[in-house]
């Protein structure tokens, strides 16, 4: 059963998702050079600045690089801090245990949520030790479930890879295997509004058959645009906000960390 808000259906929600953490046992764990606990927290005091009031957190994945229950646990911590409701689905870094663990005694994992006029399907597309995606016949089951056992809901679809093309060459092969078939379940309705990920470290904002399609920058490092071999840039972490509108409009945005220089450092490349 979904979980259910106090929100009203004349409501808006304001939804926050933070993806891509990298987070490692340690906290001065670094990645490219970048120490992903540090850069998490600027991030969640901008957010903590700029939004007052979050309906609904989102970590769309890859939450740890090292898969460790203390870097869950350092996840729960930090974004603790923001008093929100949050959920969370597993990248292709995450270790699917060490997460349940880390979430015990909590609704993190749990897959649908309802806030407004607004139901949130979260999807796992990770696979065991492999970087691309793919959604389980059950996930499949779940989505095509969750739409239509709500049919007056507007619908707002998150999982960690990416299930159209985002323009780099390198990142295409590591998305969402059978996302067609992904697509033939939500073709089936109309009443869904938009599908939101992670993974690809940058911002895509297109449409799909009046379905908004929203990729996000990291907490941590970013993934040049268009590039067609991996490549980091030096732009800064940010998160995406989304305000959902009672009549099925969405308004979103992205916000980074003010002020913040990096480079990248590639002969440490742990990624």
């Amino acid at each position: 059963m979904p979980n259910v808000s106090t929100l009203t259906t004349e409501d808006p929600v304001l939804l926050v998702q933070l993806t891509d953490s990298h987070l490692f046992a340690e906290a001065d764990g670094s990645l490219l050079g970048l120490r992903t606990a540090d850069s998490l927290q600027q991030v969640i005091d901008l957010v903590r600045a700029e939004q007052p009031q979050v309906d609904l957190l989102l970590g769309t994945g890859d939450l740890a690089q090292d898969g460790s229950v203390a870097a869950y646990r350092h996840f729960r911590e930090l974004t603790g801090s923001l008093c929100a409701r949050a959920r969370w689905i597993p990248g292709n870094h995450d270790h699917v245990p060490n997460m349940y663990e880390a979430a015990v005694q909590s609704r993190l994992l749990d897959p649908v949520v309802d806030l407004g006029n607004w139901r949130i399907t979260l999807l796992h597309s990770n696979v065991d030790q492999k970087s691309h995606g793919y959604l389980e016949d059950s996930q499949l089951q779940l989505l095509a479930q969750s739409l239509s056992e709500a049919p007056d809901l507007h619908h707002l679809i998150s999982l960690h890879h990416h299930p159209v093309p985002v323009g780099c060459e390198w990142i295409e092969p590591i998305g969402l295997r059978n996302a067609s078939e992904f697509w033939k379940v939500l073709d089936r309705y109309p009443q869904v509004r938009g599908v939101l990920w992670g993974h690809v470290h940058q911002e895509f904002d297109q449409h799909r058959n009046g379905v908004r399609l929203l990729a996000s920058p990291s907490t941590c490092v970013q993934f040049t645009p268009a590039s067609p071999d991996f490549k980091v840039s030096s732009e800064a972490p940010g998160y995406r906000w989304l305000r959902l509108q009672p009549d099925g409009t969405l308004q979103t945005g992205v916000s980074r960390i003010p002020d913040f220089v990096f480079e990248p450092d590639y002969s440490a490349n742990n990624y």
